[in-house]
């Protein structure tokens, strides 16, 4: 999708595979986004299909076996190719990321107040003292209360909720233009996930923050999303406005995905539908639709060819050869 506004992020034709002794598997297939200034984009999925491996490419996280191609350009400058040493300087303090498991991604042995302020040493030049002083004040913008005691524990000394702060406040402690967050609520009560949620947005308002949301809950992409990419084995399927694409989803697997969805008031202990059948294997993507197998519209044509991403509304685009009419359209 083409935005007016110039992006701070604009991934293009992004595609990955990883290869191993016996097979390729093919993660992402050319999938294209772009990303505002102080906008938050939802991207959701079933497990499997894709979304972290499309964000761990723009940070140039992915092992040596993977086959990174397209275009990941990061304020003008191209990521895509870069080398250790350009995406170093250029990861925590222009673009961070908030990894799903704070436990295993924060150093162990070291305070989380040391944590912060090595990457203020690294890309903001502070000494010592002015660093800790700044880590002191990251931890209390993030909402850790104590922020000075809490500065000189260690991570096992802190609740999974304090934790997934501690990782917002690394990510943000240089003020990064992009900030992606994979699952940031995972496994978190009601009432920490919104303390977090909070913070993003506290961070999206005050810093002007562009926010990736890797997620699969619904809700959180509600309360916070502007926009919405819908990811299927490895491929797009739908981009559109969060209210939009709540109202009137086009795709047939968005309207399930949202289908499945437990909402207040709900009749009881009704069963939710789902959708049959599991996420393809990614050996092959095939030139046809990869939702067809699933999918109680899919016909010939669907299996015959690969659906384009087509403008069917303002900012809304989907890929599907039948896409549902909207709200409008089946209202008498």
């Amino acid at each position: 999708m083409t935005s007016s506004v110039t992006p701070v992020l604009s991934v293009r034709d992004l595609s990955v595979s990883f290869r191993t002794d016996s097979r390729t598997v093919h993660a992402v297939d050319s999938v294209s986004y772009d990303l505002a200034a102080g906008e938050v984009l939802a991207v959701v999925g079933e497990s499997g299909c894709g979304k972290s491996v499309t964000s761990m490419a723009v940070m140039g996280l992915l092992p040596p076996t993977a086959r990174v191609q397209g275009s990941i350009r990061l304020a003008g400058r191209e990521l895509a190719g870069a080398d250790d040493r350009t995406l170093g300087r250029i990861r925590g303090k222009d673009i961070a990321m908030i990894f799903q498991e704070p436990m295993t991604s924060l150093n162990p042995v070291l305070t989380v107040g040391r944590q912060i302020t090595e990457v203020l040493r690294r890309h903001q030049g502070l000494g010592r003292r002015a660093a800790a002083e700044r880590a002191v004040e990251l931890l209390g913008l993030v909402g850790i209360p104590a922020p000075r005691r809490r500065a000189a524990e260690y991570p096992h000394q802190l609740s999974g909720g304090m934790r997934q702060r501690v990782m917002i406040a690394v990510a943000v402690a240089c003020d990064p233009s992009v900030l992606i967050a994979d699952e940031p609520t995972t496994a978190l009560d009601v009432t920490v996930q919104a303390g977090i949620l909070e913070v993003l947005q506290s961070l999206r308002e005050r810093l002007g923050t562009a926010i990736v949301l890797i997620t699969h809950d619904l809700g959180v992409v509600a309360d916070l999303a502007d926009r919405v990419l819908v990811m299927y084995a490895g491929r797009a399927v739908e981009q559109a406005p969060v209210d939009e694409l709540f109202a009137s989803p086009r795709h047939p697997y968005t309207s399930g995905l949202l289908g499945a969805v437990l909402r207040p008031g709900g009749e009881g202990k009704r069963r939710l539908p789902e959708i049959p059948g599991l996420v393809p294997s990614l050996d092959a993507q095939p030139d046809a639709c990869t939702f067809a197998p699933r999918c109680a519209y899919a016909d010939d044509v669907c299996t015959a060819a690969r659906p384009a991403f087509a403008t069917l509304a303002a900012a809304h685009e989907t890929a599907c050869r039948h896409p549902l009419p909207t709200t409008s359209e089946v209202t008498p």
